[in-house]
């Protein structure tokens, strides 16, 4: 007779409802993905300040451009007057004074494409040797070129104007233009560009095909340093461009101003006994100078972003 055979549950006891209400769940932390920026908001409240301390200057030129002389006093510095004067002021700015302004927008032109054209082509051919080329003094020369960099280019511009002095150069055109050729900073950024840019093996290779010095450098060289170039050329052209003090102390004759000092000038009348107060055609030249510099940043700014980059890994 075969006896029954009683199995026992296995399962667990269910657990009691609400047991685990109060147990702590554990966070699994935010992994950063690969190639997504991180977020910071400090960063961020600090990038909003700078952006500030920037735009809302700009935002001033541009609305008191659009104003009287007379508006300027009577409305708000951050909003336009009653009366749109934009065009009016931008027609008396170039006719002042038998059309002055258009004779110092051509000069600041003709600093900026002999100086800082210049000193652009001389950082070029300077910073390719000093790459490429193995030379004795080399490393004295990029302690000077170094050094060159630290030196202001206020604390030479008393000595410079002695030796200018001496030469007869003084009030002349050559006075801004040849101290606008030098840029030590111009130099040492085509010579590490020059260094990363340019494979020593396509040089070579050039020079087995029967390629001259010369043509190596323009035919192979220059295209690869296409973004040093013109991150090079646009700072040179800005400080050429707003260089206000070697003008100061070289040039006494008015037809030779750059619009920097013409514009100083012209602010500068209010303070003289009978002078005109024209400020209303100060600030609007002050926004027709600046208008060439931010389309050459907007225009040239993926080649000036890259060159800035070089190395950087």
């Amino acid at each position: 007779m075969s006896t029954p055979v009683t199995t026992a549950s296995s399962s667990a006891p269910a657990p009691a409802a609400g047991a685990g209400k109060g147990t702590a769940r554990l966070r699994t932390p935010r992994k950063h993905v690969p190639g997504r920026p991180q977020r910071s908001v400090l960063l961020t409240v600090l990038t909003g300040l700078m952006l500030l301390y920037t735009v809302v200057p700009l935002i001033w030129l541009v609305i008191s451009a659009t104003k009287t002389q007379e508006g300027l006093a009577d409305s708000s510095g951050l909003w336009f007057a009653d009366d749109f004067a934009l065009w009016d002021n931008i027609r008396d700015t170039f006719t002042y004074n038998d059309g002055v302004f258009t004779r110092w927008l051509a000069n600041t032109v003709l600093y900026v494409v002999l100086g800082a054209g210049g000193a652009t082509f001389l950082s070029i051919l300077g910073g390719y040797a000093l790459a490429k080329f193995d030379f004795p003094g080399k490393r004295a020369v990029f302690a000077v070129v170094i050094g060159a960099v630290a030196v202001p280019g206020t604390a030479l511009a008393v000595p410079t104007f002695l030796m200018f002095s001496k030469m007869g150069l003084t009030d002349t055109p050559w006075a801004v233009i040849i101290p606008s050729l030098v840029s030590p900073f111009g130099l040492y950024l085509m010579w590490v560009f020059a260094t990363e840019a340019i494979p020593t093996e396509l040089l070579e290779a050039a020079r087995m095909d029967g390629a001259s010095e010369a043509r190596t450098f323009f035919q192979v060289a220059l295209p690869l340093l296409a973004p040093g170039i013109v991150t090079v050329l646009l700072f040179t052209t800005v400080a050429t461009w707003n260089n206000y003090f070697l003008p100061l102390i070289m040039l006494k004759d008015a037809d030779w101003y750059p619009l920097t000092l013409g514009l100083s000038v012209w602010n500068s009348q209010a303070e003289t006994i009978g002078g005109d107060v024209i400020f209303n055609l100060v600030i609007t030249g002050s926004l027709l100078t600046i208008l060439p510099l931010i389309a050459a940043f907007l225009l040239l700014q993926k080649y000036w972003q890259s060159g800035l980059a070089a190395g950087s890994v």
